[in-house]
């Protein structure tokens, strides 16, 4: 139950709003706000991770290039990308979905115990990619990151249309209102309630990637809008976007649905690929810009790990390491060691590190869990 304007620390936002829409808060402007779209920026060369556009500079004094260092959004805060350390660059730490009714994990004293774990594998920033009105709390998530010392980036977007229900409202609001939610997520802060109504309350904690969902084999007509909504975000903001593939189909698709909506393939991770390990598919994304990451680490029902060793092997071979990433994504309770589960969000670190390096080395190493994710994840703004 939402506390009411009565309760300690709590106050309702200055603004009333419909209880059946939201009403997000007054936003700060995006990185990116020209007449140039920051795709033909990017295509142009002007825009990168680092820096300022051109335009705006005061009239009649030179513009200079600014090259700054690369900052990611973390949940306590920006970070330069090359303090991120060691990436897991796909992980839930709290979720709950109808997907996988039962198997919610919301408790954060557990959650702090699971990346504690992980610290000690080694990893030392996980991307948390649940979207909106899954089970965020960017509270618990600045808690949790700062009792396990492990820097969270944490995701706005929207999954793929299996995880709403009908009535949900994001498969019912205009388009100007999924754009106002991610655009306070990243800008103003992630909501409290996780945009659960009747109001929002923004957190001081923002939100640094967006996560979009396509489904098997397509993308729905819902998905379709949540993709528009998404791919504006990022380019007011320079944000990342990360992209789940149902069983690593419709990857294809969703670069174009993107690309469309001014979002080059560089600036998008595609999800859940290794789920369909067709090593020139892989190249052919790849060829188009896109960063893939193999995320299902450990879930050996899916197919052995051997199996993902033979991806980056290939991938390496091919002279394209620096677009993969790894993560587990561990997305039930079941699969977490606090909750007694298995094999725990830290297999990444702790069991297939060691097998990675030992078959390729230390620099594949460090290519795909520090040097590929990030660059992604550093916020592209635009330069003289």
């Amino acid at each position: 139950m939402r506390p009411s304007s009565s309760s300690a620390g709590w106050s309702p936002p200055p603004t009333a709003h419909p209880s059946n829409s939201p009403n997000p808060a007054t936003r700060v402007p995006g990185s990116c706000s020209t007449s140039n779209s920051p795709k033909a920026c990017a295509e142009s060369g002007a825009c990168r991770p680092g820096g300022r556009h051109p335009e705006g500079e005061p009239e009649g004094e030179t513009a200079l290039a600014v090259v700054e260092t690369p900052l990611v959004e973390t949940v306590l805060g920006p970070v330069a990308a090359d303090e991120l350390g060691d990436v897991d660059a796909h992980e839930h730490v709290f979720l709950r979905t109808p997907v996988n009714p039962g198997d919610e994990f919301l408790d954060t004293d557990k959650a702090a115990d699971e990346l504690l774990r992980v610290a000690a594998s080694g990893i030392r920033t996980v991307v948390d990619l649940t979207p909106v009105g899954l089970g965020r709390r960017p509270g618990q998530l600045a808690e949790v990151s700062r009792t396990s010392g492990v820097h969270v980036v944490a995701a706005t977007g929207f999954h793929r249309s299996a995880h709403y229900p009908a009535a949900h409202w994001a498969r019912h609001a205009d388009d100007a209102t999924l754009l106002d939610v991610l655009l306070d997520d990243l800008q103003v802060g992630m909501d409290r309630y996780d945009w659960d109504f009747p109001r929002p309350l923004p957190s001081p904690h923002r939100a640094g990637i967006i996560k979009l969902g396509a489904s098997y084999h397509r993308i729905d007509r819902h998905e379709e809008r949540w993709f528009a909504a998404g791919a504006a975000a990022a380019r007011d903001t320079g944000v990342a976007v990360a992209v789940h593939t149902e069983v690593g189909t419709a990857a294809h698709a969703a670069l174009d649905l993107l690309d469309r909506h001014g979002i080059p393939a560089g600036r998008v991770l595609l999800a859940h690929t290794d789920r369909n390990p067709d090593p020139e598919l892989h190249l052919d994304l790849i060829a188009r810009g896109a960063h893939l990451v193999y995320d299902t680490i450990g879930r050996i029902k899916y197919r052995p790990d051997s199996v993902v060793l033979d991806l980056i092997e290939r991938m390496a071979e091919a002279g394209e390491l620096g677009r993969i990433c790894l993560g587990t994504d561990v997305g039930r309770k079941s699969s977490l060691s606090a909750y007694g589960g298995g094999p725990g969000m830290d297999v990444l670190g702790r069991d297939f590190v060691p097998r990675l390096r030992r078959r390729l080395g230390d620099e594949a190493v460090e290519t795909v869990l520090r040097h590929a994710p990030q660059g992604l994840l550093a916020k592209e703004t635009c330069a003289a």
